[in-house]
């Protein structure tokens, strides 16, 4: 048996045996860095953190659409997805990501109706 067909198979036989989590991490690679870097943020996070954490798993996947929407309006190209696990279901979805000062993420905010609520929160907060 050669050198580099025990070495594939080693290889193969470590990926067979890597957990899921290991495998979407692999996956989605830099930027999942990124977001835990603190550089990218997921919608999800973005809604937590200004007060957000209560609403229903459908409207954080609706402002989700809203900024992936709003992003490519102002940029003309898709928003970064990662894979990440959801937190009620555990099951693996791929999630957009933008800036954490992305005016995306403020721009959906105002427009959508499930969330414009938060909105005027922020605003007031800062005034």
């Amino acid at each position: 048996m050669t050198r580099r067909l025990r070495t594939t198979r080693r290889t193969i036989r470590a990926a067979a045996a890597a957990s899921k989590a290991l495998a979407y991490r692999t996956l989605s690679g830099i930027i999942a860095v990124h977001v835990d870097a603190g550089r990218l943020i997921r919608t999800g996070d973005f809604l937590d953190r200004i007060g957000g954490s209560d609403l229903p798993d459908g409207q954080k996947s609706w402002f989700g659409r809203h900024v992936a929407k709003a992003y490519r309006a102002a940029n003309g190209a898709e928003p970064l997805k990662v894979w990440a696990q959801h937190r009620t279901t555990g099951r693996w979805i791929h999630v957009n990501v933008v800036g954490p000062i992305d005016l995306a993420l403020y721009e959906a905010l105002r427009t959508y109706k499930g969330t414009r609520h938060l909105a005027q929160v922020s605003y007031q907060e800062v005034a």
